[in-house]
């Protein structure tokens, strides 16, 4: 059975510690980690301060997840740079890097995923041709074949977001990045954000859900109001929650659904609540360990 989770990209101003008692106290069963400046920066972790959150972490009994999405960590200057699709391979080598110290800050943590997106390749590039996709998806594979071995000697499972404006941005991209792969991409999950199918209109958003059954390890919860890559709250926008969330226990997903509202930080709190009342109503009682 999953668990609803809540994303730290939307209570950014939160000390870890306190973001965890925050969504244990509203019912949540999972937090999902961005790591960011002030907030288990994986540049300047503090081995006690991440042994403290995980013994806190187990004993309220929330489920942790690693995301990988902070914008300006690598580079203060751009945003979601470097990526695994940079032409300068010591470029690239500093995003895996990064997800190699994610990664071991999931394994210190116990948290069972860690999830990765592909990075924006570019105007000019993305409309180069099929020679210059295929020298894209070499990239990004060799970059990922690196970090999944390092995933697996951790012990953290990997999984794969499609965002809409990057490179791969659907599910049949990330389909098509996995066979590109072959069998290097055998433990490659896949991370679904039910928003982003509204923004690329891979609808309905339950029969996606059962197609990628089989490959879903991680998701995130948002709403999308008229295919505009702007995460809302619940109910301001045309996703059907409940055919989401019923959906998923259908199909019988196992991981945490992560509500993400990563601009909502300056009301984190309110926000926070307010989708865990959109979350219980649309299940038509109060979630308890796992739905």
């Amino acid at each position: 059975m999953y668990r609803l989770g809540y994303n730290t990209n939307g209570l950014a101003h939160h000390r870890p510690i306190d973001a965890l008692r925050l969504v244990a106290e509203l019912g949540y069963e999972g937090l999902a980690l961005t790591p960011d400046v002030g907030q288990f920066d994986p540049y300047r972790l503090d081995a006690s301060e991440v042994e403290d959150f995980r013994g806190w972490a187990n004993e309220l009994g929330v489920a942790l997840a690693i995301e990988t999405g902070s914008r300006f960590l690598l580079d203060a200057r751009r945003k979601h740079r470097p990526s695994l699709l940079d032409p300068e391979r010591e470029e690239r080598e500093r995003r895996v890097d990064f997800y190699r110290r994610c990664l071991d800050l999931g394994a210190a943590l116990e948290a069972s995923v860690l999830s990765l997106w592909s990075g924006d390749a570019g105007d000019a590039e993305c409309s180069a041709g099929r020679g210059e996709t295929t020298a894209l998806l070499d990239r990004l594979g060799e970059g990922l074949a690196v970090v999944l071995q390092h995933a697996r000697d951790v012990g953290v499972q990997v999984a794969f977001e499609p965002e809409p404006g990057m490179f791969i941005e659907r599910p049949d991209e990330y389909l098509r990045l996995v066979e590109h792969m072959g069998a290097e991409a055998d433990e490659l999950g896949l991370t679904l954000d039910v928003g982003h199918l509204l923004v690329t209109g891979d609808l309905p958003v339950g029969d996606v859900i059962r197609r990628f059954a089989p490959r879903l390890v991680h998701v995130h919860l948002d709403d999308i109001a008229g295919g505009v890559h702007l995460h809302r709250m619940f109910g301001e926008g045309d996703l059907d929650l409940r055919e989401t969330l019923v959906t998923l226990a259908e199909v019988g997903f196992g991981g945490m659904a992560a509500v993400e509202l990563s601009r909502d930080s300056h009301r984190g709190v309110e926000a926070a609540a307010e989708a865990f009342g959109h979350l219980r109503r649309a299940l038509g009682s109060e979630p308890s360990r796992g739905v």
